[in-house]
């Protein structure tokens, strides 16, 4: 089956001509240059040439067309001007006022939720990635059949004894969709069945795991490739990174982790692509420590803070989970600025400062990770056979051993273990 959204795609191609527009709905929290930028960066991420920003100030939502009638006239004479094929709405737009935006303005016109999704279904690299995005694509198109799918007016002959003129070819087509959209559903539960069963096989093993979260684009990639020598795409880009990379790395008195790269958080992340990426993002539900990282620089980091907890929470993160934020991106800073961050950090034991494009602070970074891994160690006595080799080079590698003492044909052995590398250490044979 062919999509509504895959229709929609061919009314722009790469190099389109394309106006971005804010409706400032009076969000303080907001810096609404700052906002333009990153909807045009979003907006270039799939290859349309941004030729006018613009910020309208609107005091109440307009039903019909979000910003008032006289902004939508002169929003019509701009794109005229500038010869545009595309306007992106930095906002949600209901199906109603997205049609009459474009029958206004004369062309195509996307809103905040479909641009994501156009990025989306061009980085997703994995056949996991892909059904997510087409799950997601699937369930935002449903409701949009009337405007985007222009031969859905026509009716189809019925048949059965009732007869009748049948049902709708936009009935039809949303039947298709639900159906399609059922499919792809049971396909991702097989996907999250898996990866729930390699999951648990780690974590018999005696690896903790790290998970690097954070706003797209504050620097995730650049610091796991950094850490583990691995040679993740980071580019100045928004989501560069979708799909989800895990490696092993070395940390002081803990002979082995798992890091763990996730696709980056935004504001207003469409509420189709958390349901449609939970596979991927349980890697970060389950995980053993969260690393935040925030770009310092940036004159929304506050917000973009604010926006990685929320989707956090909507992920079932428990707020118990040991975490702590890295201020990122110390280098773009000026040198009073980069002083004061600094020192901000250094007077807190949740926040590191570094650079991770120049390694500034990242050897601080690794002894921190270490130590909230293992400063919730307890003390344990484990009693084990004198020939079980594996299990006491396992404690000295992942607890500290205070004292053995050996009774006959069997060691015990007083070590200092987390709860979660004590659990491990119990199952390890399960």
């Amino acid at each position: 089956m062919s999509s509504g959204f895959e229709r929609d795609r061919d009314e722009f191609t790469r190099g389109t001509r394309a106006i971005v527009v804010l409706p400032d709905q009076g969000d303080a929290s907001r810096d609404v240059d700052a906002r333009l930028e990153e909807t045009a960066g979003l907006a270039a991420a799939i290859g349309v040439e941004v030729v006018e920003r613009i910020a309208y100030r609107v005091r109440q939502a307009k039903p019909a067309t979000l910003i008032g009638s006289g902004q939508v006239e002169l929003l019509a004479t701009q794109v005229r001007m500038e010869e545009a094929g595309l306007v992106v709405f930095d906002a949600s737009l209901s199906p109603i006022q997205q049609r009459n935006l474009e029958k206004a303005l004369g062309t195509k016109v996307i809103d905040r939720t479909g641009l994501i999704l156009e990025i989306f279904g061009e980085r997703a690299a994995t056949a996991e990635g892909r059904l997510q995005v087409e799950l997601a694509h699937l369930d935002y198109q449903a409701g949009r059949l009337v405007r985007s799918w222009t031969h859905l007016e026509r009716q189809r002959g019925g048949f059965g004894f009732l007869g009748g003129p049948g049902e709708t070819q936009i009935e039809a087509d949303r039947r298709l969709i639900r159906d399609r959209m059922a499919r792809l559903k049971r396909e991702l539960e097989q996907v999250s069945r898996t990866r729930g069963l390699h999951r648990e096989r780690r974590q018999r093993a005696p690896w903790p795991v790290i998970a690097l979260v954070g706003y797209t684009n504050a620097g995730k990639s650049t610091l796991f490739n950094r850490l583990t020598g691995a040679d993740v795409m980071a580019e100045d880009l928004l989501f560069a990174t979708l799909d989800p990379t895990l490696r092993q790395i070395q940390l002081p008195g803990i002979d082995k982790a798992i890091l763990s790269d996730t696709v980056g958080f935004v504001s207003d992340l469409p509420t189709q692509l958390v349901a449609a990426f939970k596979a991927t993002l349980e890697e970060v539900v389950s995980a053993d420590l969260l690393v935040h990282i925030r770009d310092i620089a940036h004159p929304d980091s506050e917000a973009q803070r604010a926006d990685v907890e929320t989707v956090l929470a909507e992920i079932g993160v428990d707020d118990n989970t040991p975490r702590f934020e890295v201020w990122n991106k110390l280098d773009l800073l000026d040198p009073e600025t980069h002083d004061e961050i600094a020192g901000q950090a250094a007077h807190r034991d949740d926040v590191v400062a570094i650079s991770a494009l120049s390694g500034e602070g990242v050897e601080h970074l690794v002894e921190q990770v270490a130590a909230k891994l293992t400063d919730a160690h307890r003390r344990y006595r484990i009693l084990l056979d004198a020939s079980d080799g594996a299990g006491a080079a396992w404690l000295h590698a992942h607890g500290e051993v205070l004292a053995t003492d050996a009774e006959g044909l069997e060691t015990i052995y007083d070590v200092r273990l987390s709860e979660t590398d004590y659990d491990r250490f119990i199952r390890r044979d399960a």
